[in-house]
């Protein structure tokens, strides 16, 4: 099943949790984020319970760490949108258009690490685009594993859900997740060695 087809079937909490998975595999990105500013909102996913609560004050917490304003295009600003865009309502139809933003967001990040410039490919969008449904796409290393996170995730979710099990479907994105936080910070460090 394609990326876009799990998120069309997705419920509430794998929407939440695969969102909150994608912004947290970009924290690496955000200057002066703690270790885990998305921990409440992971708390949140199971049930929804004090999700409006715990996300405004995620949203004040990385607002107060933000340092100098970025470019609209900047990957940190990019991921600072889309925590800004995250439905204060725990419902399906508003997490599945955020679960959407914040994979895209996701994927166009990594996607600035493959290239060497750090800038955007030409045809970047379109590839991502395509590997989303499903279509073979020329994706670079980055992208392809952040791609291959998002389905597992969405699949462990998807699995899990309304078992006795749900707690352990969480707790594996959770670590796929930090998996993937692991690799952009290394691939950030290697970058600025070389510039440096």
């Amino acid at each position: 099943m394609s990326l876009l087809e799990l998120i069309e079937r997705a419920d509430e909490r794998t929407l939440a949790a695969a969102a909150v998975a994608c912004l947290d595999r970009c924290l690496p990105l955000l200057a002066g984020a703690g270790t885990e500013p998305l921990r409440p909102l992971w708390a949140s996913c199971e049930e929804g319970r004090d999700w409006a609560n715990r996300l405004a004050s995620v949203r004040r917490e990385l607002d107060a760490d933000a340092g100098a304003v970025p470019g609209a295009d900047d990957p940190a600003a990019l991921v600072r949108a889309s925590l800004a865009t995250a439905p204060s309502d725990f419902a399906a139809p508003a997490l599945r258009e955020w679960a959407d933003l914040c994979s895209l967001v996701a994927l166009r990040v990594h996607g600035r690490f493959d290239a060497p410039d750090g800038g955007r490919a030409e045809d970047g969008d379109d590839l991502v685009e395509a590997a989303r449904t499903g279509e073979p796409a020329a994706l670079g290393p980055l992208v392809a594993g952040e791609l291959e996170r998002q389905v597992r995730i969405l699949e462990i979710l998807a699995e899990t859900s309304g078992t006795t099990g749900s707690g352990a479907g969480l707790r594996k994105a959770l670590d796929l997740s930090t998996e993937g936080r692991r690799v952009l910070r290394a691939v950030m460090s290697r970058r600025a060695r070389v510039r440096g």
